[in-house]
């Protein structure tokens, strides 16, 4: 008799077991590795069954923009790691971002966003949401007294990223959360840094989760793909927009991710080993002039970050001597970190934030966001932590 992922509501699991056994239930070939669904479309027994399933009446596969097996896989796997009802996986991280906001906003909405995320977040809400008579105000995403000034009578969503890209800064949720739902509003949380291995942000009233699967849940840098983590009935609003602008997960890349949620947890457990013993590397080097790490004891949120993450995650950001010469020089002297704005993989990269992830933003958006000329961020791999250490004290020792 196959095994059904049924069996594990049964009784509580840790994530480690969860992240390898929940959401696959075989079919009757018996298989043991998750299938992979390769197929547009899928057949049904009569006309009958056929409206039946595309009316919703009962459940059945149709098509795979938006029913297929392998993805919702991945989706009640990912959704029991975040204890969560549902999630629903999306083609990026971006379009899960743009989801969300196509199915809870509206011209006449507004939305207080945190001024430190992911700088295309920033693009996606100043050049394209605003164009549809939506306001969004940007906050200092430490500063509660921001977040509850901010706030008008027509805010539908407070938006923020914890730890943030690049400079570490820590959110408190649950004060967030409580100003949001105050006024009625939606709060979301992009958990693409900690992942649901270090951090569940809905036991912190997160209403909506986020993910670009594309870092840390791969893990080796091979698919694109994203994912918005909720209840039943705010995914099911997702999930329309989904079904209709057809920016879903491929089933290939939905097996990928399967794969890579079953190591998540011990890889998770090694980024963090690496970067804190990078980090305090970085805070004794005389060419360093500041370190962002939640992990450092010194980091101004660290006992907030301790006490709502089981760990400090795999970025470490830092400012060096001479700005963007220096930076450059630190870079390019690396001889195997891989120059590229990706992170979450097993193999350490290394980029230049002020001119590729956030480099379309303004002189003045930089600044604000605390963006330097001399700020290096380093998403540490899992290579031997000398070797990585090495590979930058040699660009770091002769500014």
């Amino acid at each position: 008799m196959s095994q059904s992922s049924d069996a594990f509501e049964e009784q509580e699991y840790a994530l480690a077991t969860l992240a390898i056994r929940t959401g696959h239930d075989r079919t009757h070939e018996g298989e043991h590795s998750e299938p992979i669904f390769l197929t547009s479309s899928f057949v049904c027994e009569s006309a009958a069954d056929a409206e039946a399933k595309f009316s919703g009446k009962i459940e059945g596969n149709t098509y795979s923009r938006y029913t297929n097996p392998t993805v919702h896989t991945f989706e009640k796997r990912l959704a029991k790691l975040d204890g969560a009802e549902r999630a629903i996986a999306t083609s990026s991280g971006m379009a899960a971002i743009h989801a969300m906001c196509m199915a809870f906003l509206k011209a006449g909405d507004h939305v207080v966003c945190s001024r430190a995320v992911f700088g295309s977040i920033i693009s996606l809400f100043e050049k394209y949401v605003m164009k549809f008579a939506v306001e969004v105000t940007f906050v200092d995403l430490e500063d509660i007294d921001a977040w509850k000034n901010a706030v008008r009578p027509n805010t539908r969503l407070l938006f923020i990223e914890t730890p943030s890209n690049p400079l570490a800064q820590v959110g408190d949720m649950q004060a967030i959360a409580d100003i949001a739902h105050a006024q009625g509003a939606l709060f979301a949380v992009d958990n693409c840094f900690c992942t649901p291995i270090l951090q569940q942000p809905i036991k912190y009233g997160a209403d909506l989760v986020l993910y670009s699967a594309t870092k840390y849940i791969d893990g080796q840098g091979r698919a694109l793909g994203g994912a918005v983590v909720g209840s039943h009935k705010l995914l099911e609003e997702v999930n329309g927009v989904i079904r209709t602008l057809g920016n879903s997960m491929s089933p290939f890349n939905a097996w990928i991710f399967l794969k890579g949620l079953e190591t998540l947890n011990i890889r998770m457990k090694a980024h963090c080993e690496n970067a804190q013993k990078l980090a305090e590397w970085l805070e004794q080097h005389d060419n360093v002039e500041k370190v962002y790490y939640a992990g450092l004891p010194n980091h101004p949120r660290h006992a907030l970050a301790k006490s709502q993450q089981k760990g400090f995650g795999g970025v470490v950001s830092f400012v060096v001597k001479n700005g963007r010469k220096g930076a450059w020089h630190v870079i390019d002297s690396t001889k195997f970190l891989s120059i590229t704005s990706n992170l979450g993989d097993v193999k350490s990269t290394i980029t230049h934030p002020a001119t590729t992830s956030h480099g379309r933003m303004s002189d003045e958006a930089k600044q604000a966001a605390g963006i330097a000329e001399g700020l290096i961020r380093v998403s540490v791999g899992l290579e031997d932590i000398d070797d990585i250490i090495y590979d930058l004290k040699r660009g770091l020792d002769q500014l």
